[in-house]
């Protein structure tokens, strides 16, 4: 391990959790959102992450083989995706200009598949990650402040 591997590690998480942060402000902004370019309603959107790792160069001591993943070198992103498993809001609004014309849903408008509270607690969960990735940087930096001084 590298001495600033600490710090690209943690800056992995940080520019990880602060896309996460957008998505889920942008799935708030467009909580009422009903019609999109695409014509349908909006909807919720899901950064889905995978651990980077280029091989690891040290394995715990204290784990056997098969258990140790060995050191990771941070997290990325794979995709950003749409949520297709969550049903869409149905509100019954026959005055609405997008409500559905005909049919057994005649009156209902498709409202987006976004539900706040939820949306929230992610949100405090990504704003914590970021908090810890900048703790772990801060307390790099202390290390390396304090290896100096002992240098004098």
């Amino acid at each position: 391990m590298g001495m600033f591997s600490s710090i690209n590690t943690a800056a992995s998480g940080l520019t990880v959790q602060r896309l996460r942060q957008d998505v889920i402000a942008d799935n708030i902004a467009n909580a009422n959102t009903t019609r999109t370019a695409d014509g349908g309603p909006f909807r919720r959107s899901r950064v889905i992450l995978e651990q980077r790792a280029s091989g690891p160069d040290w394995r715990s001591p204290f784990l056997p083989g098969a258990l140790d993943n060995g050191v990771g070198d941070g997290v990325r992103v794979v995709e950003i995706e749409e949520d297709l498993d969550a049903e869409m809001r149905m509100v019954y609004d026959p005055t609405h200009p997008d409500a559905i014309q005909s049919g057994p849903r005649a009156g209902y408008v498709e409202y987006p598949n976004v539900n706040v509270v939820t949306e929230m607690v992610d949100l405090i969960d990504a704003s914590r990650a970021y908090e810890a990735n900048v703790a772990v940087v801060n307390g790099a930096k202390d290390m390396f402040q304090r290896a100096l001084e002992i240098g004098r």
